[in-house]
């Protein structure tokens, strides 16, 4: 059986989305780090996560409408369940981790201006307390949200290194359609 390729779509989306998680993170970090360059930090940020989010949506649509390729059939269980578990984890952290923000900027009356100048109304009320516990869940979430990003990276480098199954391939390659087998499938005449 060749591993099927992700459609094009999901694959830029992926490739972007991970691009712009990674850019997140550094500037969340930066502006844990640096009051010197704070505002500057959060003026990225906000429409960041914004951007982040619609992202997500469209890609969850894009998702359910063209459902990934199959797993490798040889795949233990176990890795079956990590592999959708991880998933699942990471969507809900993709749209947990933005709307918390958005919240949590709704709740300290802190506007959030998207390019050209366009305001988001806040989705909760103003509230000191709202704002402190929605902070503390915001950082939470993120570092969640980094911590699953490490072992996703992790598990892709394993399939791509290691395992030669092609389920690295079925994200990162640029053509389209089907693959042939993978090296390993070629040499030992299975997969």
């Amino acid at each position: 059986m060749s591993q099927q390729r992700f459609p094009g779509l999901s694959r830029v989306l992926h490739w972007l989305m991970a691009a712009m998680i990674i850019a997140m993170l550094f500037i969340g970090a930066g502006m844990m780090a640096s009051l010197a360059d704070y505002h500057w930090l959060v003026s990225i940020h906000k429409p960041l996560g914004i951007a982040i989010l619609v992202l997500v949506t469209i890609r969850l649509v894009n998702r359910l409408l063209n459902p990934p390729p199959p797993l490798p059939r040889g795949m233990p269980v176990p890795m079956r369940l990590a592999a959708h578990g991880s998933h699942v984890l990471l969507y809900v952290l993709m749209f947990a981790v933005p709307l918390v923000g958005w919240g949590m900027l709704s709740a300290a009356h802190y506007p959030i201006v998207l390019y050209g100048g366009l305001e988001l109304p806040p989705i909760l009320p103003q509230g000191d307390m709202l704002f402190a516990a929605l902070r503390s869940t915001h950082t939470v979430l993120a570092f969640l949200l980094f911590a699953t990003f490490l072992l996703h990276l992790a598990a892709a480098l394993m399939h791509a290194l290691v395992f030669k199954d092609g389920v690295f391939e079925s994200m990162a390659s640029m053509s389209s359609g089907s693959s042939g087998p993978s090296e390993q499938t070629k040499r030992h005449g299975h997969r």
